[in-house]
């Protein structure tokens, strides 16, 4: 059957489609309401280095990689179902445990809380990918997960104005210069931190309910069942998928893709400072907006892209996106004033199709041992942990600033997007081999 003619979702998983669309939303929340967190701990604990600050997202991601494989493992011993279910349980007890980290007002309290919630997440993804693509002909499978995939921005969207109304703008740190809060008594500045910090905290508490909510629902709904009962042992899986050049590079394709992903979107809020402080003292920008029309921006590209996917096969599609972030990418670094800021959030647009393209492209053909398969493509989710930590030490090359130095001529908030633009030129060649080499 053609993927012009064939139905993306069959009449009878129209209800488990949507549940499943809702996890997708849900990590969206979790991956932008997290993003805006390097730059509030950096405020709320100035103490705290760019690096250091940047361990948020080490201890955010760095949970995907650590439970990908047990979570790959259940289900497949279990069901799609289960892994799910258990997968919400842990999402849900990582967003409650910011209740006695803001207590205790401890980062490491933080950070360990974030590494649980991510274990849930993992499970979810390691799930819902591999689920959305079982639910219907092969001819669609990476249009479906896509359109899934489309619900992940709005999640985003809404996690990005949870930061900005419920976090950024009610911080009692921010009204305070670093020099000004140094200057504040003890007292005071012990007060302040224990506002802010329990400000830091309830949207992951209000997440948690919410969570909850959605866990009720899927585990009373009945959902496909997918479990294949003649599937290769696990051995044969692993000898299949390390002899698989598809799916290993994919998976590496994958790693520098999220990389890519989350250093856009966690260091536009540094980006968008140093302009204030440059070039815009007197009318401040709000790096929020601007991650904010990066998040819509990343919504219409995957629409778009889900659209395109009809009639242009994806490993071409994603070619001509990722060649396009380069161009974006190469502007925000060398183009300085609000050029370069645009074009920083235009890169959003290039990168809407990547992840579920690529999951697409690397797990095609696997059927139900796409359910082990899947775990190498989320733990490929540890370049978000890995890479952001890496750019934030470019940003401490010349001290605490963003301008402290140039590089190539430009600050070196600026040369820090270099690592993306390295990250979207592994996706391209990625793109070009899926088109022309891969059998």
């Amino acid at each position: 059957m053609s993927s012009l003619t064939a139905k993306v979702v069959e009449r009878r998983n129209i209800i488990p489609f949507i549940l499943l669309t809702s996890l997708f939303f849900l990590w969206g929340i979790a991956n932008d309401l997290t993003n805006p967190m390097v730059s509030a701990f950096k405020k709320v604990m100035p103490e705290l280095s760019n690096m250091e600050a940047a361990l948020v997202q080490l201890a955010f991601y760095g949970g995907y990689a650590t439970m990908a494989i047990p979570a790959s493992l259940f289900i497949r011993k279990y069901s799609y179902k289960s892994g799910i279910l258990v997968g919400l349980t842990l999402y849900a007890a990582g967003a409650f445990l910011f209740i006695p980290a803001a207590k205790f007002e401890v980062f490491g309290f933080f950070l360990a809380s974030l590494y649980i919630l991510t274990f849930g997440l993992a499970f979810l993804e390691t799930t819902s990918n591999p689920y959305v693509l079982s639910m219907g002909v092969a001819a669609t499978a990476t249009r479906r997960l896509n359109l899934a995939q489309t619900f992940n921005p709005l999640g985003s969207l809404l996690g990005i104005f949870g930061a900005q109304i419920l976090v950024l703008k009610a911080l009692r740190s921010d009204d305070f210069s670093t020099d000004a809060y140094s200057a504040l008594p003890v007292a005071e500045q012990a007060a302040v931190k224990t506002n802010d910090l329990a400000i830091i905290s309830t949207p992951y508490v209000i997440l948690g309910f919410i969570v909850l909510t959605i866990l009720v629902l899927i585990a009373i709904v009945k959902m496909p069942d997918k479990t294949d009962k003649d599937k290769q042992t696990i051995g044969q899986t692993y000898k299949l998928l390390f002899s698989n050049q598809r799916y290993y590079e994919g998976v590496v394709a994958q790693m520098f893709y999220v990389g890519a992903q989350i250093m856009c979107w966690t260091f536009i809020y540094q980006y968008v400072d140093n302009l204030n402080e440059s070039r815009f003292p007197d009318n401040q920008l709000t790096a929020t907006w601007y991650n904010m029309a990066a998040m819509v921006a990343f919504f219409v590209g995957r629409s778009a892209g889900t659209f395109l996917l009809k009639y242009i096969k994806p490993a071409m599609l994603m070619l001509v996106f990722a060649i396009g972030g380069i161009g974006f990418t190469l502007s925000a670094i060398f183009i300085q004033g609000l050029a370069g800021l645009i074009s920083l959030v235009g890169i959003s647009i290039t990168m809407s199709i990547m992840f579920p393209t690529i999951y697409g492209l690397a797990l095609k053909g696997m059927g139900d041992e796409a359910k082990l398969a899947s775990a190498g493509l989320v733990m490929a989710i540890v370049g978000g942990a890995l890479l952001p930590p890496l750019q934030g030490l470019i940003l401490d090359i010349g001290g605490p600033g963003f301008s402290d130095v140039l590089l190539l001529g430009v600050p070196e908030v600026n040369f820090s997007y270099i690592l993306p633009l390295i990250c979207l030129c592994v996706v391209a060649i990625y793109s070009y081999r899926a088109a022309y080499v891969y059998k």
